[in-house]
């Protein structure tokens, strides 16, 4: 069945079945063949090719700093609106391989608009790694101009961008990885599996604890640094005025003020929500759906300009009958609940970048009996995909052109009910949503929601 967006979900259910049996027969170390047009023609000594767009704080601490750790794979280019980080990102890269390699290395290039970088034929695949409103913009130009992408979460700002994306990954045949590292982190993958499995019996409930943000004062505003392509910057959201924590700092990598802006970025239900429901989707068997009805409140600030969320507490009731809560009020992690026992699942001391919200020296993995997790899940049991690392998956999959163990529909799906969870924030009252159409049924109030206005020249490809 073929819905009204061009998505085959039967054929990709099939596709992505293949994609698990396969992976787990090429990590035998069957030897692969590469096709040419995978690490491009001139690629030196048969290395991946890579340009990292967006060379600010996560690229430094977790996407670039991950990828350039497989001899396969170079970073040849690096691109940037800021062309302060932009230097520094190309000294970043020119440095690791100057002390890898005992040589003075000088084999980056800068790009500051990422369509000329685009245009380079000698470079197979990017790391985006910008502001949440750009995400899909950037991933749906990159396969258009046939790269394979490693893209952070959350997949888009909103619902519609996410099935832009997703359906331009498709028509295209690119790989695309969404940067939901937990799924390559064991402890998820075993709860996942533990639960799919039946060991805390029939599941009833998932409870997901998450961080918040704090607002913040009015700022003034400020000079635009003559470094930075404020426009760009912007991208297809509204013109507003500069200051420095709207955007980034100028002096260092912390954490971004955009972060905390609506404009950018739905605030912590996608910023950290989007890891936890993933890793309840693997859990529940419904990465390729989500919930029929959700509902909700929230604490929003009323001044300032940080305006994402604050406390808030929302639920989703799915069609198998699962019932998920997410709320601030919770741990941070996932707790899967069943007829038999539970499982508690989070990240432990593992940090993307230094200044995550983590609670130090947490349990990684607990339950309400200890023999749960003692269990062993047999090879005749529900085996879940397996990854040792994220961005080493992304580059494997590159090569044998299998799906990820994030691909774009997953990620898409895991973000989608983020922000549904989102709009309910917004509206006082339950709301009713069909997954197949991606549609709120019968409420066109949450329905203009789905989607937004974007800025010329700033239009991502694939709406309506």
């Amino acid at each position: 069945m073929t819905d009204n967006k061009g998505f085959n979900r039967r054929d990709f259910m099939k596709s992505t079945v293949k994609t698990g049996v396969a992976t787990g027969i090429a990590s035998l170390g069957f030897p692969t063949i590469v096709p040419a047009h995978v690490l491009g023609k001139d690629a030196p000594s048969n290395k991946i090719n890579i340009g990292a767009i967006g060379v600010g704080r996560i690229s430094r601490d977790h996407d670039m700093a991950e990828t350039l750790k497989y001899d396969h794979a170079r970073i040849m280019a690096v691109c940037d609106v800021d062309s302060k980080r932009l230097a520094e990102g190309k000294q970043y890269v020119n440095d690791y391989y100057t002390k890898k390699t005992g040589k003075a290395y000088d084999g980056v290039t800068m790009y500051g608009d990422h369509q000329e970088m685009l245009l380079n034929k000698d470079i197979d695949a990017v790391l985006i790694s910008t502001p949440d409103h750009s995400h899909a913009f950037l991933g749906i130009h990159a396969v258009e101009a046939g790269k394979d992408v490693y893209l952070q979460k959350p997949a888009s700002l909103t619902i519609a961008e996410g099935r832009a994306l997703s359906n331009a990954v498709h028509r295209n045949g690119k790989i695309l990885q969404i940067g939901s590292q937990q799924r390559s982190s064991p402890q998820f993958r075993y709860a996942a599996e533990l639960v799919r499995n039946g060991r805390i019996g029939e599941l009833k409930e998932v409870y997901i604890g998450l961080p918040s943000d704090p607002g913040g004062e009015v700022e003034p505003e400020m000079p635009i640094p003559k470094t930075l392509n404020y426009d760009a910057w912007l991208g297809s959201t509204p013109y507003v005025y500069y200051t420095e924590k709207r955007v980034h700092p100028q002096n260092d990598y912390s954490r971004p003020g955009w972060l905390r802006c609506e404009q950018f970025g739905a605030g912590m239900i996608t910023g950290w929500g989007t890891h936890h429901v993933d890793i309840a989707h693997w859990g529940m068997d419904t990465e390729y759906t989500g919930p029929i009805e959700v509902w909700g409140k929230a604490d929003f600030p009323k001044s300032g300009l940080w305006n994402v969320h604050g406390s808030f507490t929302t639920y989703g009731k799915y069609a198998n009958g699962v019932k998920m809560t997410i709320s601030t009020e919770l741990p941070n992690g996932v707790k899967f609940v069943g007829t038999e026992g539970w499982i508690f699942v989070t990240r432990g001391n593992y940090k993307a970048s230094p200044n995550e919200p983590v609670v130090p020296n947490q349990k990684a993995l607990s339950a309400s009996n200890p023999k749960i997790i003692e269990s062993v899940i047999g090879a005749n049991e529900i085996n879940l995909y397996r990854s040792d690392e994220h961005h080493g998956n992304w580059l494997d999959c590159i090569t044998t052109r299998k799906q990820p163990i994030t691909p774009v529909e997953v990620g898409h799906r895991g973000c989608s009910t983020c922000l549904i969870h989102h709009i309910a924030m917004r509206l006082p009252r339950p709301l009713q949503w069909d997954p197949l159409n991606e549609r709120f049924i019968n409420d066109d109030e949450a329905n203009a929601l789905l989607n937004r206005q974007h800025r010329f020249p700033y239009l991502v490809k694939g709406l309506s």
